[in-house]
């Protein structure tokens, strides 16, 4: 088991990132609502997300830097720089914000199953107890500041929830033929918002500023590369095949409105029966919690790297970033709003945020002078410009529908 564990890299913690409330809502509502129709959106989700976190990994290797510190030190023009720098920070804090709410929200959705409800009565002010318990939670395990602590803490909770999903797809015995043409792609209209929420939830954007920063804290030479591409592939794609269990664990769900979490846990009935909204209320809260750990942890990172701190995860100024994510996701989560409609609304965001930050990797894995001989080959290049076009293609038909509608 120690074995095991020291070979676990930073892909874990992309994995945990997305492997959360969100993750576990919007494919379950992507399968309450249209079947196993949109696995072919998860299998763009995860495609994507592979190759733009190898990248993401193979420029905090060969730089031992972070993609804000290095998109920051390819500009000598202090006004380019800072506006550059200003589209990246109102990026990662927008999303992580909205991130963190739907995190807590989710942990706070499973916790209300068991406990009843979150809220209690101060006079006039409604305060939900529930979200600022699970933001305490998150705060010890960040003030620890040890990222192995972190990082081993994590797989036992993904793992925990991996499992049970795995096992309900398998036992609900989905019918093969409808399963295959779910691998077709389909551009509906009425799809379009779920299919960039699912990925959003895959491809998090604050992933390939945490994942560059990270991934330097275990691998130090060129010579780490192909472990490093081992552990991000294997990572994602066990990550998917767990979002793809809970589309067809959610295409199970005989009902069209899910708005709790013991409405979620009816896919997984086939398994666990009356107990199943036991084990997957247990389940949100430890999505909740990882993914409540690694937004204000990714956040930090970008700041730290846009405004050149040396310090490391201990120093105040960094403290002082993922302490004010976490604040702004526990106010947002206490705000009234059901928790599933923050957790999709936060899914969005970030798919659409996704083609920005995209854009300036893709621009950074093609600087010969950071990279040498690492930069992006032909194939890399086309696949993420692919991925951007089709992001930001999606993200338009999302934006236009809301309006008019």
């Amino acid at each position: 088991m120690k074995k095991w564990f020291s070979n676990i890299g930073p892909g874990t913690l992309v994995t945990a990132a997305f492997i959360g409330p969100g993750t576990v809502t919007v494919c379950t509502l992507a399968g309450v609502q249209f079947g196993y129709s949109l696995l072919w959106a998860l299998v763009l989700s995860i495609i994507a997300c592979m190759v733009l976190q190898e990248m993401s990994a193979r420029l905090g290797i060969i730089t031992q830097k972070g993609l804000s510190e290095v998109v920051k030190s390819q500009f000598d023009n202090k006004i380019v720089r800072w506006i550059l720098i200003g589209v990246i920070l109102s990026a990662i804090f927008i999303g992580n914000a909205a991130y963190e709410a739907g995190n807590i929200s989710g942990g706070v959705l499973g916790l209300s199953t068991i406990l009843g409800s979150p809220t209690v009565q101060i006079g006039t002010i409604s305060i939900n107890y529930m979200s600022i318990t699970i933001g305490i939670i998150a705060f010890v395990l960040l003030y620890i500041g040890n990222y192995k602590v972190l990082e081993r803490s994590l797989v036992v909770l993904v793992l925990f929830m991996s499992i049970a999903f795995i096992i309900t797809a398998i036992v609900t015995k989905p019918d093969l033929s409808l399963l295959f043409k779910g691998f077709v792609p389909d551009l509906s209209a009425d799809k379009i918002l779920t299919i960039v929420g699912l990925i959003g939830t895959t491809v998090v954007p604050y992933n390939l500023f945490l994942h560059a920063s990270i991934v330097s804290e275990k691998w130090k030479t060129k010579e780490d590369l192909p472990a490093a591409r081992k552990d991000t592939i294997v990572a994602i794609v066990l990550g998917g095949l767990v979002s793809m269990a809970i589309i067809i664990a959610g295409a199970a769900i005989q009902q069209t409105e899910v708005n709790n979490a013991a409405d979620l846990a009816k896919g997984l009935e086939p398994v666990f029966g009356s107990m199943a909204k036991y084990v997957l209320s247990l389940g949100l809260f430890a999505a909740g919690i990882t993914s409540a750990i690694t937004a204000p942890l990714a956040a930090a990172y970008v700041v730290k790297g846009c405004m050149g701190w040396q310090d490391g995860l201990k120093s105040n100024s960094f403290r002082a970033v993922w302490m004010f994510i976490l604040f702004l996701g526990v106010l947002f989560s206490s705000l009234g709003i059901k928790s599933i409609v923050i957790i999709r609304f936060a899914q969005i965001a970030n798919g659409l945020l996704l083609p920005i930050i995209a854009i300036f990797l893709l621009w950074v894995m093609n600087q010969k002078n950071i990279l040498g001989n690492f930069t992006n080959s032909l194939k890399q290049n086309i696949l993420g410009f692919l991925i951007v076009f089709i992001t930001c293609f999606l993200g338009f038909r999302g934006v236009w529908k809301v309006i008019i509608n």
